[in-house]
């Protein structure tokens, strides 16, 4: 059987309890908050290993990464005609439209995006949300090292290739 005004009893004792204790509430500015490991922030771009093969661009929902390039043809010593490369010129996210979802990252055959956990970049201006491929460079010295290789778990591909030549 319930005791009538069990509820509100029960109710008010945990409001006793909080009021009672002192609070842990830091202050942003002062206090720079503990993210959690590679949390997500800005999103950053390693320019050498952009191939331009557009499939950040192609798969973003939001369409906030624009991409230019251009031909150049390189000359391969022992080869019947020269061969052809793309050249990065621009390439711009408009964070004023990223929803930080992270495809990009994710479908990057060649590790040029990655995520740093930099998240002060507020501008005044809509326009400097704009960040083209100089910005999203200097992203990249904090983008935190890889989690280590768990030694009880599976080999990478890389690794159980080079096993098999040597065991062959």
């Amino acid at each position: 059987m319930a005791v009538p005004g069990e509820g509100l009893a029960k109710g008010l004792a945990v409001t006793l309890k909080t009021m009672t204790r002192r609070a842990t509430t830091q202050q942003y500015p002062d206090v720079p908050p503990e993210l959690p490991p590679r949390s997500r922030g800005v999103i950053a771009l390693l320019e050498e290993n952009c191939t331009v093969c557009m499939l950040c661009a192609r798969e973003c929902p939001d369409w906030c990464i624009y991409i230019d390039s251009h031909k150049e043809e390189v000359v391969v010593p022992g080869a019947a005609r020269p061969r052809q490369r793309n050249v990065l010129d621009r390439f711009d996210i408009d964070f004023s439209l990223c929803m930080y979802c992270g495809i990009c990252i994710e479908v990057c055959p060649f590790d040029a995006l990655h995520w740093t956990p930099e998240f002060e970049y507020a501008e005044y201006d809509l326009k400097d949300l704009l960040h083209d491929k100089g910005r999203l460079g200097e992203w990249m010295e904090t983008v935190p090292p890889p989690p280590a290789h768990d030694p009880n778990g599976e080999p990478s591909k890389e690794e159980s290739t080079v096993a098999k030549k040597a065991g062959a």
